[in-house]
């Protein structure tokens, strides 16, 4: 079963307050057909721990914000700022330093899953412009 509108609405409004703070390789991963508990997850990297938490600020002010607000009813690891998890129940999102990314490469263990399209906004408006981004 292919992710519910509302999980999509709330991965790509995520996956750009991502990429809205520099977040590096951000995934979107369709996995409703392999675990139950959610549609999908989205995950992406940060340099250094104030760039995790900043990236899981902007995110959760993002998902507040919209019509249907959006509040995490789970939140791990902020303390330690390299790997925050934001449970959505239709969404779960990984912030993770880059070092936890590479070393438990959930890419990797869910690479059976869809991945699902994601383009960030400021990329294509500075190819529409011919510009490259800031």
């Amino acid at each position: 079963m292919p992710v519910s509108e509302r999980a999509l609405e709330l991965a790509m409004t995520a996956a750009q307050a991502a990429a809205d703070k520099k977040a590096q390789d951000i995934s979107v991963i369709d996995v409703g057909d392999q675990i139950a508990i959610t549609d999908a997850f989205v995950i992406a990297s940060a340099a250094n721990e104030r760039q995790v938490v900043a990236i899981v600020d902007a995110i959760e002010e993002a998902l507040v914000s919209l019509p249907e607000k959006a509040k995490p009813v789970r939140r791990e690891g902020e303390r330690q700022g390299r790997w925050v998890l934001l449970d959505y129940v239709d969404i779960v999102v990984h912030i993770q330093h880059t070092e936890e990314r590479e070393f438990y490469a959930l890419d990797k263990l869910w690479k059976d899953c869809p991945v699902i399209p994601f383009v960030d906004r400021d990329m294509v408006d500075a190819g529409a412009a011919g510009t490259e981004a800031p």
